[in-house]
């Protein structure tokens, strides 16, 4: 499978950083029916490569002692593809946000930054070299077909990503939810927003991947078989199709979604 370029602006890779590798690749595999493939780290360690139908959809890897220390949970790590990382991170403290983690080189395959919006939400910058991202960008099952910003102050969030991706809003009536925010990264959709209620209670600030599924019913019933939770049991999006909102075994959130 050729690599697929990502347009700049646009999401381009989902890594899990879990507490029990081996757990988490075991959930997965069984859930999603992905494969996986372990490299071995320069240093140390391992980075594990998601495999379906041949090509890459994302990574996992064992959370760093540096990180646990510091109570960091168990999460999916959404990236966006950028021309130059550093000085995308150094725009991103200028408009407001964090840099958590600087631009640096991954060997010989990109550069990155990890980096934090003006509301808490994390997210990360990939600037590509010899790795482009995933190689699934058609939305079938067992791919990352949406990414989804849930903030505690969504005009906050719409000013910086639109000054620091070039996305560009625009709001849709979404039923109970409200008011639902697309971006769009040129002509095409590049994530949502939604602004969270008091309803959400002390939930921070957070991006949530989706994964397409063949059946939302079925797959939230095995993820609680394979000792996940369920924490949005399966529900109706009007014209959009059936999501769950699902805790892995080891704590990390995703979202699963039958696309109608």
């Amino acid at each position: 499978m050729s690599p697929v370029q990502h347009a700049p602006g646009t999401f381009c890779w989902a890594e899990l950083s879990t507490t029990d590798a081996a757990g988490a690749k075991k959930f997965y595999t069984e859930l999603m029916g992905w494969q996986t493939h372990d490299d071995d780290i320069p240093g140390g360690g391992t980075y594990t490569m998601i495999i379906h139908q041949e090509g890459n959809v994302g990574a996992l890897y064992d959370m760093p002692e540096e990180m646990r220390s510091q109570n960091v949970p168990p999460n999916w790590l959404l990236y966006v593809t950028v021309e130059d990382a550093e000085a995308t991170a150094q725009k991103a403290a200028e408009l407001g946000g964090t840099v958590i983690k600087d631009a640096f080189d991954v060997f010989d395959i990109g550069s990155m930054a990890v980096l934090q919006d003006p509301t808490g939400a994390t997210f990360a910058i990939w600037q590509p070299k010899k790795h482009t991202g995933t190689d699934h960008v058609d939305g079938k099952p067992g791919t990352v077909c949406w990414c989804e910003l849930a903030s505690n102050d969504a005009a906050v969030a719409t000013e910086f990503y639109s000054q620091l991706f070039g996305w560009q809003p625009t709001e849709k009536e979404m039923g109970e939810i409200g008011k639902y925010t697309i971006f769009m990264n040129g002509e095409a959709n590049a994530a949502g927003m939604l602004q969270m209620t008091d309803e959400w209670g002390d939930i921070p600030s957070h991006w949530m991947a989706y994964f397409a599924v063949d059946d939302c019913d079925a797959r939230a019933d095995q993820a609680g078989e394979l000792g996940g939770k369920v924490c949005v049991p399966p529900t109706d999006i009007p014209d959009i199709g059936r999501f769950s909102v699902v805790n892995d075994p080891q704590g990390a959130v995703f979202s699963i979604i039958k696309l109608g």
